[in-house]
């Protein structure tokens, strides 16, 4: 059975930042939202990992978060909100809940991990005390250095102000273990793209997918097929549409895949990613990879 069809419907977009001589580009983020929305996609998140929300000053994360809050319209938005410490989540929080955000995406401490799992349990009640919106767990490892125990989230999940979670960590088993732990009225989303229609399958909520950036009309084809019954239309989609791209993204990096496949689809024009992340070189193999696979991507779901 299906988790509950929350207030960010099923298909989410984890925006990259647009960069252009240095700085944010307004402009282009506006463009890209647009995009999205055009696409179909249900929810917006900014700042999150392929937003590279770490290598944002204040100003900027607050102009990021504002702008997309501004273009997106009726469409709700996500901000992630990560932070080292419970002042520092808090701060991000507030301000865009200042800005008119609707929720709040909040990551384990990443550099300092938790020496003990009950470490995490206080970092995010502290957390769910205080926040000015309605929070979502993010759950990548990869990035803070170890997973949120199953046992964790049940336990926060609780919370009156804790909705649901974003998984990256890719670990299947994990999911589904975070699924059969929580209430279904616990908003689980799958974070790795490959693994979108096994999880709406098991029953989770739906998917925050860094390649909804490029190639919206896919996560919503794909839903679209599974919600009417059509699975093998739904796994043709996930298979060669997504799976492909997702594959090569993994290898380059998120971020500078998925600006250089946007530049490939003229939503971008500018690639740039910031330090230390490099982008793709336009004369190179690994753009000329993310090019055609783009391509392909998009014409089969024209």
């Amino acid at each position: 059975m299906s988790k509950r069809i929350g207030r960010f419907g099923r298909t989410l977009c984890p925006l990259v930042t647009p960069f252009g001589d240095g700085s944010v580009s307004r402009d282009a983020l506006e463009s890209l939202v647009h995009h999205v929305l055009d696409g179909g996609i249900d929810g917006l998140v900014p700042c999150g990992t392929t937003g590279e929300f770490a290598s944002l000053t204040d100003d900027e994360y607050r102009m990021v978060v504002s702008t997309t809050v501004d273009a997106a319209g009726d469409t709700p938005v996500m901000a992630g909100a990560a932070s080292t410490s419970v002042d520092g989540t808090l701060d991000r929080i507030a301000t865009a809940a200042d800005v008119g955000a609707d929720a709040a995406l909040v990551t384990t401490p990443y550099f300092h991990t938790a020496n003990d799992p009950a470490g995490n349990a206080r970092f995010l009640s502290a957390i769910a005390e205080e926040a000015a919106l309605p929070l979502y767990l993010y759950n990548i490892p990869l990035c803070t250095g170890q997973a949120i125990q199953p046992a964790i989230i049940e336990e926060v999940a609780a919370m009156e102000s804790i909705h649901g979670m974003k998984d990256s960590s890719g670990d299947f088993t994990y999911f589904v273990e975070v699924l059969r732990r929580t209430p279904d009225d616990f908003e689980l989303y799958q974070g790795f793209d490959s693994q979108f229609l096994a999880g709406l399958t098991h029953g989770c909520t739906g998917g925050i997918n860094a390649l909804a950036n490029v190639v919206p009309e896919a996560f919503v084809a794909a839903v679209d097929a599974w919600e009417r019954g059509d699975f093998d239309t739904a796994l043709e989609i996930q298979t060669t549409r997504i799976v492909p791209l997702f594959e090569a993204c993994v290898d380059h990096g998120f971020a500078p895949a998925t600006k250089a496949a946007l530049v490939s689809r003229g939503v971008l024009s500018d690639p740039a990613v910031r330090p230390p992340l490099v982008e793709l070189d336009d004369a190179g193999d690994g753009f000329e990879e993310i090019e055609g696979l783009a391509a392909s991507a998009a014409s089969a779901s024209d």
